[in-house]
């Protein structure tokens, strides 16, 4: 096999298999300057593996469609740069971990919209129109951080709650659907409150915010840089704590139904 001036030949291990069973297979391929590993995978669709499969999109961190796993740590497969990597190195492309597998580095994360429906959307104020919502600047950055998100999944894949128990996906949401709960939580103009919907009681009922011990592994993972522990699951969980066990917020909240009930 012949390369460019700029070119090396790579050792690649890549999945392949489905929900029968698979295994690694070896791989030797070209590289360039400047490419990605989407690029390789691409390579190796064109001369060695036609019938791979990997689900991708724009080829630039916006869609979140090639999430996969590169020497076990999930990345997306477009936004992981091969000179990155030693040559000398083998590189290993596997699928999710967390997902079933459906073919080669395609997995099912069917899991995470059924999540995504189990959050309450945006509830709107009932006394504001179409076009009378203002809110500070402050809280416009707060909630645009988390809209960041590109739904990649790799948040939910690396947090070991979903990835290495397979019985908690039933009562946990994940930090993708946490992040979500929180950031409504934290919206000046939701009045879910109001309507009867407390966010707080359904993060730590409904979407197991219990679960998560904060160790920022989804963070750590983020192609946005989105501080999905810092900025979101601390806050919702210190939110959590304050409604249920701090003294002044309980006798609050027993005078304000007091008053309701009269």
């Amino acid at each position: 096999m012949t390369t460019a001036a700029t070119g090396y030949i790579a050792k690649f291990k890549v999945w392949r298999g489905d929900t029968e069973g698979g295994a690694l297979e070896d791989f030797e391929v070209e590289v360039n300057e400047g490419e990605v590993v989407l690029d390789i995978i691409h390579r190796l669709q064109a001369t060695q593996a036609p019938d791979l499969a990997v689900r991708w999109n724009c080829k630039a961190g916006k869609c979140g469609s090639c999430s996969a796993e590169i020497n076990g740590r999930p990345r997306l497969l477009c936004m992981t740069r091969m000179s990155v990597f030693t040559r000398e190195e083998t590189i290993t492309v596997t699928p999710l971990r967390a997902f079933p597998i459906v073919r080669d580095l395609v997995t099912n994360v069917g899991f995470n919209y059924q999540k995504a429906r189990e959050v309450p959307s945006f509830v709107p104020p009932q006394d504001l129109g179409p076009g009378e919502y203002r809110m500070m600047q402050e809280d416009v950055n707060r909630s645009q951080e988390f809209r960041k998100c590109i739904e990649c999944f790799l948040c939910q894949d690396t947090c070991h709650v979903v990835r290495d128990h397979e019985d908690n996906k039933e009562a946990f949401a994940g930090p993708r659907f946490l992040m979500r709960v929180a950031e409504l939580d934290m919206h000046p103009l939701d009045d879910a409150a109001e309507q009867g919907l407390d966010r707080k009681a359904t993060a730590q009922e409904e979407h197991g915010l219990g679960y998560c011990n904060i160790t920022k592994c989804c963070s750590e993972v983020c192609p946005e840089g989105i501080k999905i522990t810092d900025n979101a699951l601390i806050p919702l969980k210190e939110r959590a704590v304050d409604r249920k066990y701090d003294p002044l917020v309980w006798l609050g909240n027993k005078i304000m139904r007091r008053g309701q009930d009269t």
